[in-house]
């Protein structure tokens, strides 16, 4: 087997075990949860099941079904990324994987959006919410009130953010090179 192919297995499995397991967490907190339900497991982290209309930690900037249309969009522009960089502008594998969880936080938002809605929220296609159950309340004030941390988030959630902070901590170099109008042969 040769790298190429290598490269491209190791990502394709990252991706499918990544929306896996956000996937499983979400029937989870779907089978066992009333909406709302909060569950604290710490003081400092609970399990809160919530739906999300919007993007990241509630944020909502488009129309539900813009902002499904864009994931879909940006999910087709990473796949492309990590042909080039797999075929044509070969990075290393760490970079690779950090992207692959980009891809696969996307991916496991986006089941919800397309599928959640007639599956579970009486919904339509491509109109449904976004399953979030992971909720730190790390300080609150004397009269109980949460301080910081407040966002409700998911798994996939976790992915892209964590991916993201870590492409901008140790890969701004490779993000650079990969960017690069230069095609290396």
């Amino acid at each position: 087997m040769n790298e190429k192919t290598k490269k491209s297995l190791l990502v394709a499995l990252i991706v499918v075990l990544g929306v896996a397991l956000d996937q499983v967490v979400k029937m989870y907190i779907l089978s066992h949860f009333q909406l709302y339900e909060d569950r604290p497991l710490t003081s400092w982290f609970h399990l809160c099941y919530i739906l999300n209309d919007g993007m990241a930690f509630g944020v909502e900037w488009f129309d539900k079904l813009a902002l499904t249309l864009f994931r879909l969009v940006a999910v087709g522009l990473l796949c492309w990324y990590l042909h080039l960089l797999i075929h044509k502008r070969p990075a290393r594998t760490s970079y690779l994987v950090t992207i692959a969880f980009v891809m696969a936080g996307a991916l496991g938002n986006i089941v919800d959006c397309v599928f959640y809605g007639p599956l579970f929220q009486h919904g339509q296609w491509f109109y449904g919410k976004v399953v979030d159950m992971l909720y730190f309340p790390l300080i609150r004030n004397g009269a109980g009130e949460v301080l910081f941390f407040r966002p409700v988030f998911n798994v996939a959630d976790s992915y892209i953010t964590c991916a993201v902070i870590v492409i901008l901590l140790f890969f701004t170099k490779d993000l650079n090179a990969s960017l690069d109008k230069k095609v290396e042969k």
